[in-house]
């Protein structure tokens, strides 16, 4: 058996069992956002934590009713992170240099954090770089943070 497999078997019986115990769901407001082994905080919102695995269809012959369906490869959809704007804008000065073709590219890690601020859960991703940047939304008859989003292409996602 692989030790994937087996890692997934672990994972069913233990979470079998710690179901008999009860537990609250984390909540999504509480997490941390590291990029290139700096923690940056501020974030107001993490998107695109996910992925697909695209398929291929196969018709067999003499079987009209029945399409197969074989796993291709695993995409992933950017990564927006949202947080209020700042004196030193890093993420701008990033998403400037890969505009002028200096393109730097970093690891991150999202961590869920628990009540007590104790990471429980995390999502790496894998050499990122920003494509997209925006500043924020200007009102001057609101009162809200003023807000910038980076989005970030990367070559896959893991979760531990």
């Amino acid at each position: 058996m692989s030790p994937i497999f087996s890692a997934l078997n672990k994972a069913l019986i233990t979470g079998s069992t710690l179901s008999l115990v009860g537990h609250d769901p984390y909540m999504s407001y509480n997490f941390a956002v590291e990029i290139g082994g700096v923690v940056v905080g501020g974030f107001s919102e993490v998107s695109g934590l996910s992925s697909q695995i695209d398929l291929e269809s196969y018709e067999e012959g003499g079987l009209n009713n029945f399409v197969h369906k074989f796993p291709k490869h695993t995409t992933y959809p950017n990564l927006i992170l949202s947080r209020g704007l700042v004196k030193i804008d890093l993420f701008y000065m990033w998403y400037e240099a890969t505009s002028q073709g200096l393109i730097q590219l970093l690891n991150g890690t999202v961590l869920l954090l628990n009540s007590r601020q104790i990471p429980v859960m995390w999502w790496t991703f894998k050499k990122a770089y920003p494509v997209k940047w925006e500043g924020p939304q200007l009102n001057a008859s609101s009162d809200d943070i003023a807000v910038e989003k980076i989005e970030l292409v990367h070559q896959g996602i893991s979760s531990l």
